[in-house]
C-alpha cells in the first residue's frame, strides 16, 4: 500500500491533494469500467485543473447557484435543532418519542478537524448502536470515514442516522423540488446513490467495531421542497441496489495497484515545469501522453458527472463508443462510425461474421430514408 500510494503522490505532482468526497466516489460507481477517472480520483488530482491544461476545459459539475440553494434550504430544514426535521421523520417513520435529541457534531468542543471530528462520531454512533433500547437521536453534521488507495476520505451527511426501530437512517437533504409526488429521475438517482456511499462508510465503521452493520437500513430519507414552494416533504427510498454498486466499485479500488502497475515508472501529472514557481507550464502534449498510458471508458453521460469528459470525448471522436454504453453494445463488434455507415449504406463490404449485422443496418438506413422522403 505504501508503494501504490508512493507511486499516486509521485502521478499527482506538487499540488495539493484533492480529497474524495460522496459524489466523486457516487460518479466512480456510475461508470465503474473508467480506470482512468479512478486512478485520477485515488491520486487526487484536480480533475477540473488538468482538463483546462490539456485544452480541454469542463465548467464546474455544479453550479453556484445550486450550490447556494441547497446549502438555504438545509439551513432552513435543520433550524431550530431540526425541529422542521423532526416534524417529517416523525410522520415518515411513525415516530413515537416526544422527546429526541439532537447532537451538533460540527465541531468537537472547538476543534474541526476532520480527525477528532470523526472519532467524536464514531464513539457517539457506535454508543448509540449498543444501547439495548432506541435510543432517539438526532446527529448533525456527523463525519465518517473510509480508505481509500491507503488515504483517508472523510464523508460527511447531511444527518444520520436517526436510530428508531433498532435501525439507523441517513437523511439526505436536496434542494430538487417533488412535484405531484414526482421528483427528477436523475436527480433522485444521483442522491440515491450518493447516500448510498454514506450507508456503506457507517456499515463499515459497525463492523470496525464489532457490532452488526444492519443495523443501518438499506433504505434513505430524503427531504426535498415539496411542489412549487420551499416547503420541506420527506420520502423513504430504497437504495440496496445503489449500495450493492457502490460495495463493487470500492472492492475495485482496492485493487488499483494492478492498474497503477501497468503504467510506466516515473510517469506524472504535474502540470509545471517548475512546480515550485509554478510560472512554465508543461506542455499540453506530454499531458496527454500520460493520460493515454490508463485506458478510460467514456459514455455521454460523463458530461454531467467528470472533469475530463471533453478530453475523453475528443479521444473517442468517430468511435461507436462516443455514441453512449447501449449503441456501443448493439452494434457489438463495430468499432468506428464509418464502419457502420459503410455497411449500413452498402458502401463496405461486411465481413463473414458481419452479414447480419449489414443486413439489419441496411433495413433501418432504407426505412430512415424513406421516412425523410428520400430515396435509398
Amino acid at each position: 500500500m505504501n508503494e501504490l500510494k508512493a507511486r499516486l503522490d509521485a502521478l499527482r505532482g506538487s499540488p495539493k491533494r484533492k480529497n474524495l468526497d460522496a459524489r466523486a466516489i457516487a460518479a466512480l460507481t456510475a461508470n465503474p469500467g473508467c480506470q482512468r477517472r479512478s486512478v485520477l480520483d485515488a491520486a487526487g488530482i484536480d480533475k477540473q485543473s488538468l482538463g483546462t491544461a490539456v485544452g480541454f476545459a469542463m465548467p464546474a459539475v455544479q453550479s453556484e447557484f445550486a450550490l447556494t440553494r441547497g446549502t438555504s434550504f438545509e439551513a432552513q430544514v435543520k433550524a431550530n435543532g431540526c425541529a422542521q426535521l423532526l416534524t417529517l421523520l416523525r410522520e415518515l417513520l411513525d415516530l413515537p418519542h416526544r422527546e429526541v435529541s439532537y447532537d451538533d457534531l460540527e465541531t468537537v468542543g472547538g476543534n474541526v478537524t476532520p480527525t477528532a471530528r470523526h472519532r467524536h462520531t464514531a464513539r457517539l454512533l457506535t454508543n448509540a448502536a449498543a444501547l439495548a433500547e432506541d435510543a432517539g437521536t438526532l446527529f448533525d453534521h456527523p463525519l465518517l470515514e473510509l480508505t481509500i488507495a491507503g488515504y483517508p476520505v472523510h464523508l460527511e451527511p447531511d444527518l444520520i442516522a436517526f436510530r428508531f426501530g433498532g435501525r439507523f437512517y441517513v437523511v439526505e437533504i436536496k434542494s430538487f423540488a417533488i412535484v405531484d409526488g414526482q421528483a427528477p429521475a436523475a436527480s433522485v438517482a444521483a442522491a440515491e446513490l450518493q447516500a448510498a456511499v454514506y450507508v456503506y462508510a457507517m456499515q463499515e465503521m459497525l463492523r470496525a467495531a464489532g457490532l452488526d452493520e444492519r443495523l443501518v437500513a438499506p433504505e434513505v430519507v430524503l427531504v426535498c421542497p415539496k411542489d412549487f414552494t420551499n416547503r420541506p416533504t420527506a420520502v423513504k427510498v430504497n437504495i440496496t441496489n445503489h449500495l450493492a454498486a457502490v460495495r463493487r466499485q470500492l472492492s475495485r479500488m482496492r485493487d488499483l495497484h494492478t492498474i497503477v502497475d501497468t503504467m510506466p515508472a516515473g510517469l506524472t501529472l504535474e502540470v509545471w515545469a517548475d512546480p515550485e514557481q509554478r510560472l512554465n507550464p508543461r506542455p499540453a502534449a506530454d499531458l496527454k501522453a500520460t493520460l493515454r498510458t490508463v485506458e478510460a471508458r467514456y459514455v455521454p453521460q460523463c458530461l454531467n458527472a467528470c472533469e475530463m469528459a471533453k478530453f475523453c470525448r475528443n479521444e473517442e471522436r468517430g468511435s461507436t463508443a462516443a455514441m453512449g454504453r447501449q449503441v456501443r453494445e448493439e452494434l457489438g463488434g463495430l468499432d468506428t462510425i464509418s464502419e457502420v455507415v459503410g455497411l449500413a449504406t452498402g458502401t463496405r463490404q461486411p465481413a463473414p461474421d458481419q452479414v447480419e449485422q449489414a443486413r439489419l443496418l441496411q433495413l433501418a438506413y432504407r426505412y430512415r430514408t424513406e421516412l425523410l422522403g428520400g430515396a435509398a
